[in-house]
């Protein structure tokens, strides 16, 4: 079989790059990145050295790489190929006390993890979710950051919350980041995300899907077609209504709007 690699740099706030891989033989020398490694495994297995010592990523957790450290690898079985997908986010994506932490414990365990950082690749495989992305990759900056630095349990922010719910609700129909968000609310990107969630119960990528697909509901009950209910409530296109519709009202808007 031939290997299949395939790169891209999304437009969204401290990704780097985006690889899927596919090889059935090659190892990686020892090399370092300027930048955190997230690898994701999905068939086969790598080990790894990080710093000297000996590790292996499987498909049953998220491998963390932090930057500037040495790491090589290759398929921990010699008969097998691997196939992986790694995100490349900023150096100061995580603070630097959690370098060290995460050199000695580049494991990430738990379903939280990986589902987080499958999510973000679903939301990165098309331009127009780019928000959902954005917001994922902040909630695995969470993830990360209480995994490797546990901290005191803090009071939720709620006025900030629903400042960030005013704006989102005022900006329903814009394309804008949570990154463009922090700087107006004068707010930490993380802290932001994190306290609309527990203040409201849902990530602000999923209330603003949501509030998008209520609008394009009545839009199309109102006799407006899938292609002008798109465009009315905020969605890239057509077929960008039709996935998050279907995933939130289980049928398409055509079906929807004949019923």
């Amino acid at each position: 079989m031939v290997d299949v690699i395939r790169a891209w740099h999304p437009a969204v706030p401290q990704v780097q790059e985006v690889l899927h891989a596919r090889f059935d033989h090659h190892a990686y020398p020892a090399h370092t990145h300027d930048s955190w490694t997230v690898l994701l495994i999905d068939d086969g297995a790598v080990t790894y050295d990080l710093d000297r010592h000996d590790h292996i990523a499987t498909p049953t957790a998220v491998t963390l790489l932090p930057p500037q450290v040495p790491h090589d690898g290759r398929s921990a079985l010699t008969d097998q190929g691997f196939r992986k997908r790694v995100l490349y986010l900023d150096a100061d994506w995580l603070p630097p006390a959690t370098i060290n932490a995460a050199t000695d414990s580049p494991t990430l365990l738990g379903a939280d993890a990986r589902s987080t950082v499958t999510d973000i690749h679903a939301a990165l495989a098309d331009p127009a979710d780019a928000f959902a992305a954005e917001c994922g990759v902040l909630a695995l900056q969470e993830i990360a950051n209480s995994r490797l630095v546990p901290a005191a349990e803090t009071a939720p922010d709620a006025p900030l919350a629903r400042r960030l719910r005013e704006m989102l609700d005022d900006r329903l129909l814009e394309s804008f980041t949570i990154a463009e968000a922090a700087a107006e609310l004068a707010a930490h990107r993380s802290h932001l995300v994190r306290v609309f969630t527990t203040t409201f119960g849902i990530a602000p990528h999923r209330y603003v899907i949501g509030r998008r697909v209520d609008r394009a509901r009545r839009l199309l009950l109102a006799g407006h077609s899938p292609a002008e209910a798109a465009a009315e409530s905020g969605f890239h296109d057509q077929a960008h209504l039709t996935r998050h519709f279907r995933s939130t009202l289980g049928t398409t808007p055509a079906i929807f709007s004949r019923r």
